[in-house]
């Protein structure tokens, strides 16, 4: 077999390949014995007609059309390793020339990774948001904790911004009550925007056993997405309390014996987030900076079929998970199908450039995924999908995604290899040293790069 290799532009290529014909014996005898198991001669028995006869009954070409199927991946992959190209896809494959004894040449279009140069990253500089923890900021953790201990009281009075009320709840589209519409019971608290838009409106000002009607578009169930004509019945007014702030609160809500010591943790807590925000930015700019450095041609039938994937993702699993189509979550998002469009397009062309990028990062600094790394990342993959460690580990095997996890974790060491070459900085001025980061916070590179590039 010969091939030569022609550049189309950056990211296709055209494979040329000449096989002489001997190459494609164990071919035509696979052929020869494949058709034997589909058809039956009379005078011969099935798997036993010989080659001469099945050229006579079947045709020759039937023959060279079997053997060269089953040939052209062959062929196709010993002329890519040859060549040593990274195809991305599917080939398009034409057969130019196959004379029976002779010779077949075919020629094959693959997409393939554009070479590239990494520039010198040394010099990257990127400002961060500095870590302050505001006094306002303690009281603000302080204060959601001590929401989570509230206490409820009824109360004789007409519903007020705050309260827990107890309400049931009818819907009706076209004048027909759904059947998945009532709801008895329901826990609400006045102001949280947790149920339908036009509620707290409603409820407002009515005591118990009072009723009121109110429109609203449904967002879940049968009727998700259509106006509905919704009574509201308050069965009982509830007044949220909230414990005081003092030491048997801090004993109540933590491990502490007393508040100064509550607020010390929380601090603490807070500084931590703050740094981990830290460290995130610092990876998404010193990222973006990396791909400024050079350019990075990307195929457009990649590219379109990341768009279209990503498209497929948002609309029949997230949203459809919500209740939402696609026109709605547009229209609370106050964007239109054009905007969205450009969004979803910059954003894979953008997760594309990375992979490419930190790939071959990979390759120039020589990094290597050990098991210990692995598991670590599958086990942070299968907390964030609901998954056990064992099922997800299970679902990875089974669907041959072991590879797109080492990819993963690569890449994220790439991209820390760059952090720490990088300046950083914070609003202050101040040096920002990545070096120390506590676990977590090191597996957001990897979780960064994954974000970037599930092209």
């Amino acid at each position: 077999m010969k091939s030569a290799v022609e550049t189309l532009n950056p990211t296709r290529v055209r494979l040329t390949v000449e096989v002489p014909f001997e190459e494609l014996k164990d071919s035509l005898d696979a052929a020869y014995s494949k058709i034997n198991q589909q058809v039956t001669v009379k005078g011969f028995r099935k798997g036993k007609i010989p080659a001469r006869v099945i050229d006579q009954r079947f045709g020759r070409g039937a023959v060279l059309e079997e053997a060269v199927n089953d040939a052209l991946p062959k062929f196709y992959t010993e002329a890519v390793n040859e060549a040593e190209l990274s195809p991305l896809g599917q080939p398009d494959v034409d057969i130019t020339e196959l004379k029976d004894g002779e010779t077949l040449n075919f020629t094959a279009e693959v997409d393939v990774r554009p070479a590239l140069e990494i520039p010198d990253y040394s010099g990257i500089e990127v400002e961060v948001d500095a870590i302050e923890v505001t006094d306002e900021d303690i009281e603000k953790s302080v204060e959601q904790l001590r929401e989570r201990f509230a206490s409820t009281a009824p109360v004789e009075r007409a519903a007020e911004d705050g309260d827990v009320v107890t309400i049931d709840l009818e819907a009706k589209v076209d004048g027909e009550v759904l059947e998945d519409g009532i709801a008895s019971g329901v826990s609400y608290t006045i102001g949280s925007g947790e149920l339908l838009d036009g509620i707290d409106e409603a409820v407002k000002g009515l005591s118990a056993g009072e009723e009121a009607t109110f429109t609203s578009e449904l967002k879940g169930g049968s009727a998700a997405g259509k106006e509905a004509e919704v009574s509201v019945k308050v069965t009982q007014v509830a007044k949220r309390e909230l414990p005081e702030l003092d030491d048997e609160f801090a004993q109540l809500a933590s491990e502490f014996d007393t508040l100064d010591e509550l607020r010390a943790d929380s601090r603490k807590r807070l500084a931590n987030m703050k740094e981990f925000d830290q460290a995130t930015q610092a990876q998404e700019r010193v990222l973006e900076k990396l791909l400024e450095l050079l350019e990075v041609p990307v195929p457009e039938k990649l590219l379109e079929d990341e768009v279209n994937t990503r498209k497929h993702n948002l609309e029949h699993h997230q949203l459809g998970q919500m209740g939402l189509t696609l026109d709605k979550y547009l229209e609370i998002q106050g964007k239109t199908a054009e905007e969205f469009d450009t969004e979803t397009r910059e954003a894979a062309v953008k997760g594309i450039k990375t992979q490419f990028v930190l790939d071959e990062l990979v390759k120039k600094e020589q990094l290597n995924v050990n098991q210990e790394e692995l598991t670590e990342h599958l086990m942070r993959r299968a907390a964030s999908s609901g998954m056990s460690p064992d099922q997800f580990a299970q679902a990875v095997v089974e669907g041959g995604q072991v590879p797109l996890l080492v990819g993963e974790v690569a890449r994220g060491k790439a991209l820390a290899v760059v952090v720490e070459a990088a300046t950083v900085k914070d609003t202050n001025g101040e040096i920002v040293d990545l070096g120390d980061e506590d676990e977590e916070t090191e597996a957001t590179e990897a979780e960064a790069a994954e974000e970037t590039t599930e092209a």
